[in-house]
């Protein structure tokens, strides 16, 4: 199901054609597909941030005046609904933790602080998978400096589309691989005795090696440091959930992003609208136009003519109620939509065979974007291992996206059927771990082996007689 919005908003439509001089200068497809992030990172910084494009996303009407925009503007809000649909879909990807299988000591110790930012993997995941949906494909580098020392190890660093703005890759065995690779970075260095200021800089990775090119006070980007790396490949891995060429990918929920600036222009319209009809217009009718000022208001009066008539004038009204319901006929596009854009869901007008198909094809959209990430994390594991000279296992990504806890009710029916013999010990243990009950971690047959004998005999429990009533 696909929806219009306004859309004019839009630069730079037709990209232009990419002059690669400078370390900094991006490559075609990063203009390919800058002009459709602009939008969704407004979106994503919330109202403040959208209030300060003024018309370029709330356009001033032709008779408007500067004032009544700028008041209208300040009056305007953004409602998040683009944010609260990222975070839900990632959410439902990574609700559960990431499971690793056969992964050495060394890497799940250091998987506490992924990045060293005090994030580990299952939070690390979260972030990474919203800025996979917002954008349409990350990277990550795992980087390792310093290993020599105690403290060095290596760590994983997400780059959005934005900061990843040239590559060079040739072609093995029917796959890409990276020969170079440009990548955008902000970090903060010392300014004066007690300042800090943050600087741009752009490192360059080939295999084996690295350059980090700083701007000098002539502005131009010079060499700042270089060296070489242990690894024979560039140690970076990409995560696509819209892919359109290597490294080159679509927002899936831009058209998300569209309705909800629909949504702000018309609230700006609406709230507008109550606004002035809040205040009733004073009208005096059969009464020459004074030279002087009328006013009216506790405390004051003044004489007219007997023909004359006085009356405030406000709008009926019929308006609102158009704007309203246009306001949830968008409301309710932007929630389908959203869904619909990962989902693959049609939630309404929909017969029992297409909401099954629709079922279908949303678990299919969601198990490859799980199947990416998981495959991500996997690749990353592997970076990080070749660094130590260690196995890296693998990892597991949780692919059960709506929540299935079982109730009081529903467990103490359980335990009913078990203590009546009428269920096994496995059984019980199985449906409590699938229920939820029970820890993700929790192993089955692990736990009846070293319980066997503890758990309740299910055979019908004694009940001891009540003693007899003594008789007077």
């Amino acid at each position: 199901m696909t929806f219009s919005a306004y859309s004019g908003y839009r630069e730079n439509r037709k990209p232009a054609e990419a002059r690669v001089v400078d370390v900094n200068d991006p490559n075609q497809q990063w203009l390919n597909m800058q002009p459709h992030w602009g939008l969704i990172e407004t979106i994503i910084q919330g109202t403040y941030e959208i209030r300060s494009k003024h018309r370029k996303y709330l356009p001033q009407e032709e008779r408007e005046t500067d004032l009544s925009y700028d008041a209208r503007l300040s009056r305007s809000v953004l409602s998040p609904y683009f944010i609260r649909i990222e975070r839900m879909l990632a959410g439902m990807l990574t609700r559960k933790p990431v499971q690793l299988n056969d992964t050495p000591d060394v890497i799940r110790e250091a998987l506490f602080d992924v990045d060293l930012s005090n994030n580990d993997l299952n939070i690390w995941t979260y972030e990474t998978c919203r800025k996979l949906l917002r954008y349409g494909h990350v990277g990550v580098l795992v980087d390792a400096p310093a290993l020599e020392t105690e403290e060095g190890r290596p760590y994983w660093v997400t780059y959005s589309p934005r900061d990843i703005i040239g590559w060079k890759t040739e072609k093995k065995e029917g796959k890409d691989f990276l020969t170079q690779l440009r990548l955008v970075e902000r970090v903060l260095v010392e300014d004066g005795l007690y300042g800090v200021k943050e600087v741009e800089q752009v490192r360059v990775l080939t295999p084996g090696s690295f350059e980090i090119h700083r701007k000098n006070k002539d502005g131009e980007f010079k060499i700042e440091e270089q060296g070489t790396t242990s690894l024979d490949v560039i140690p970076f891995a990409v995560a696509y959930s819209n892919k359109v060429g290597y490294l080159e990918s679509r927002p899936p929920m831009s058209d998300v992003g569209e309705l909800n600036l629909k949504h702000y222009q018309i609230q700006s319209d609406y709230d507008n609208i109550l606004h002035c009809a809040a205040v009733p217009m004073l009208s005096i009718f059969g009464m020459p136009p004074s030279d002087g000022e009328i006013s009216a208001g506790p405390g004051e009066a003044f004489a007219m003519p007997a023909e004359a008539r006085i009356e405030y004038i406000e709008p009926a009204g019929n308006s609102f109620s158009a704007q309203q319901e246009r306001l949830k006929e968008i409301s309710s596009q932007i929630n389908e939509l959203g869904l619909a854009a990962i989902l693959g869901q049609n939630l309404t007008n929909a017969t029992a065979t297409s909401k099954a198909i629709d079922r279908s094809q949303s678990d299919a959209t969601m198990l490859v974007v799980a199947q990416q990430v998981q495959d991500l994390i996997d690749n990353c594991l592997k970076f990080h291992a070749d660094y130590l000279g260690v196995e890296s296992g693998s990892c597991y990504v949780n692919r059960d996206f709506m929540a299935a806890r079982l109730n009081p009710q529903e467990i103490g029916s359980l335990l009913q059927l078990y203590t009546a013999g009428t269920i096994a010990k496995e059984t019980l243990l199985t449906m409590l771990s699938q229920g939820e009950v029970l820890p993700d971690e929790f192993d089955v047959e692990e736990e009846l082996a070293a319980t066997e004998g503890a758990l309740l005999d299910p055979s019908p429990v004694e009940v001891a007689e009540e003693p007899a009533e003594i008789e007077e």
